[in-house]
């Protein structure tokens, strides 16, 4: 994609790719075109009856027949879609106008003008749509505007609660409060920095409102409450028909069929605009064949390695054709063994554990080979991956208050997937949640499993999470920053309890972490990765002592070390790139201190560095390992003085 083609651009590209929606987008843009030339095309005044031609059917001198009166059918047609056309506009620019900025204002200034807000929407939306309706319209009187005025108020009604949830999310983004620490009045942070936000979600909802007020028009005219005979609409029409449709069957026909594929045309055009700017298409699984492999390791054969990923690449929907945020990928988890994904937040360690559990977004394609216990996962349908996922291949997330539903108690939640994936009953699966919870260490088991997520402590909550996890005896666990959110002490009762259950039950534990002091405590391997790849695999003893790519020795160089006497912790300068912002050569080059020419032209294959130490890096392939090496050399941290080093 060229650097100048906007998000408008991609958009349009997009929504060119569906043809069903271009079609019905082609209709409509005919529709409007009849709607602004209605008066120049109408072949017969659309009042003007004809006494010798009453209910007749289609001929040459009137295409679509005449009605009771002998007026011109197709002249009527004409002008009714004016009529249309001209109450969609009236109703949508009536919900715009109320609902988005009151939305705004709610979801904005919050407190008790939000509660106020919200109250109100509450009890309007309880209430039939059609009563709300019929309610203003006898209060105003009947005819096309007060109508459609009514119509507009009752999407104005939804979109208030469409655009006070965007908000809501908007608000607390990092930018907007960098607006208002700049001084930035509200009136510009809202419509600067919020607004834009907005306008994607209400585009769809506006392609899908107009066709509904056409409809609604056309119900309200057809009751007699909406434009008053014998002004044309499709309703008013259909409305005149029924009495005479024994006598001329075609007559309701055409007014029909302008409500049913003009209703059809613009929901096609809202489920086309949605999919173009949300894809939700089915994941594309790519053959392994065509990925390539980066180092001799990637042919060898899994032997006991319980999880083994091999060239895994994933590319997630952006730019033109997408975005590589995995880039061959290999690593081997063994039964009984503890292995690190380590590296700066970005580079695809989440990701990573994403993808062996299958849960990546749904549009996501997948090259490459994860094998676990010497199945193929790549590939395999969503009822097959849910059969896997926490019987085979369970997860602990790093936050346990997000990963525990709040309604439900711990022990249902524990016991849910004893349930399921071994078909215990109610009171066994119970039982052997109270077992679980005394086996990671919860006090009073059968006590607290009658309680709620938000009655135990942060660590309470993670032994909770891991418990859920362990349930139905997995052969791997991924452990996804476990420790991030707990205070120290903590952290290591939870890493003790790691440690413990892998001596216990010999499960392989993946660990994403990106603290290298937990990387030292814990792990027996250690996979450094770095912009959607692996730079450095190795045991943990030859990762500290002898660090072999530049990335690899500068994160251990910015890690703190209770042992080191530093005036001024050290950095790396930069950030991990984005995926477009990727490029041929190295992704570390620009961030590199030791760098080469070559770094910047050519992509660095992975090469066997001696030791059991495979390395992504120019320097070693030039023979300049020593120099990035040596300065880089230490022993292991110990960043936790409560933790003992196991």
């Amino acid at each position: 994609m060229s650097a100048g083609a906007g998000p408008q651009a991609r958009l349009w590209r997009r929504v060119t790719r569906q043809p069903v929606t271009m079609v019905a987008a082609g209709y409509l843009v005919l529709l409007l075109f009849v709607a602004a030339f209605a008066t120049q095309l109408t072949p017969y005044d659309p009042d003007a009856g004809d006494l010798q031609a009453l209910l007749q059917g289609p001929s040459s001198d009137h295409l679509l027949g005449t009605d009771q009166l002998g007026r011109d059918t197709l002249s009527r047609l004409l002008v009714a879609t004016q009529i249309a056309v001209i109450a969609g506009v009236e109703a949508i620019v009536v919900a715009l106008g109320l609902g988005v900025p009151i939305g705004l204002i709610s979801g904005y200034v919050g407190g008790r003008v939000d509660r106020a807000v919200m109250r109100m929407v509450d009890v309007l939306l309880s209430l039939p749509g059609m009563v709300v309706a019929l309610a203003i319209i006898a209060a105003m009187g009947p005819g096309l505007v007060n109508a459609m005025f009514a119509v507009g108020v009752l999407f104005a009604i939804r979109i208030i609660r469409l655009v006070r949830g965007t908000v809501l999310s908007a608000r607390e983004e990092l930018y907007v409060s960098a607006a208002r620490l700049s001084g930035a009045p509200p009136r510009r942070v809202i419509l600067r920095y919020i607004l834009p936000n907005v306008s994607i979600p209400l585009l769809v909802e506006v392609a899908l409102y107009f066709g509904v007020a056409l409809l609604i028009e056309a119900m309200l005219s057809f009751l007699g409450v909406g434009v008053q005979p014998p002004q044309a609409t499709w309703g008013t029409m259909l409305s005149e028909a029924r009495s005479y449709v024994g006598e001329q069957p075609f007559l309701p026909v055409p007014a029909g069929v302008m409500i049913t594929l003009t209703v059809l045309a613009f929901n096609l055009v809202a489920d086309g605009l949605s999919a173009a700017l949300d894809p939700r298409e089915k994941r594309r699984v790519l053959p392994l064949p065509d990925a390539p492999t980066d180092a001799s390791s990637a042919d060898e054969a899994d032997g006991q390695a319980v999880l083994a990923v091999r060239a895994l690449r994933v590319r997630l929907p952006g730019g033109d054709g997408g975005l590589d945020v995995l880039r061959g990928v290999s690593f081997d988890v063994h039964r009984g063994e503890i292995v690190g994904l380590v590296g700066e937040s970005g580079s695809g360690k989440s990701l990573t554990a994403l993808s062996c559990l299958g849960l990546l977004p749904p549009r996501a394609e997948v090259r490459g080979s994860i094998r676990l216990l010497g199945e193929e996962l790549v590939g395999r349908p969503e009822k097959e991956l849910q059969a896997v996922r926490g019987r085979k291949l369970a997860m602990v997330f790093q936050e346990p208050a997000k990963a525990l539903n709040p309604s439900l108690t711990v022990g249902r939640q524990i016991a849910e997937g004893l349930e399921i994936h071994r078909g215990l009953s109610r009171r066994e699966a119970l039982w052997e949640s109270a077992e679980l919870l005394r086996k990671v260490g919860v006090p009073n088991a059968e006590k607290r499993l009658r309680e709620y997520p938000h009655q135990f402590s942060g660590g309470m909550a993670q032994r909770v999470v891991i418990a859920m996890a362990l349930a139905c005896d997995p052969d791997v666990l991924i452990a996804d920053e476990p420790t991030t959110a707990l205070d120290v002490t903590t952290q290591g009762q939870v890493l003790d309890l790691l440690l413990d259950l892998r001596e216990q039950t010999g499960v392989a534990i993946l660990l994403i972490t990106h603290d290298l002091g937990v990387v030292a405590d814990l792990c027996d391997r250690a996979n450094v990765m770095y912009a959607g790849e692996v730079v450095e695999s190795a045991g943990v003893q030859e990762l500290f002592d002898r660090p072999q790519h530049p990335y690899t020795t500068a994160l251990l160089r910015a890690t703190p070390d209770d042992q080191a006497e530093v005036d001024r912790l050290a950095s790396i300068p930069g950030q991990v790139p984005r995926p477009d912002e990727l490029t041929g050569g190295c992704a570390f080059a620009g961030r590199c201190a030791h760098r080469l020419n070559l770094c910047s032209e050519a992509h660095p294959r992975m090469i066997d560095a001696g030791g059991g130490v495979e390395v992504r890096c120019h320097l070693h392939e030039v023979e300049l390992a020593t120099s990035v090496a040596g300065p880089g050399s230490r022993t292991r941290p110990r960043i936790k003085e409560s933790h003992d080093d196991r």
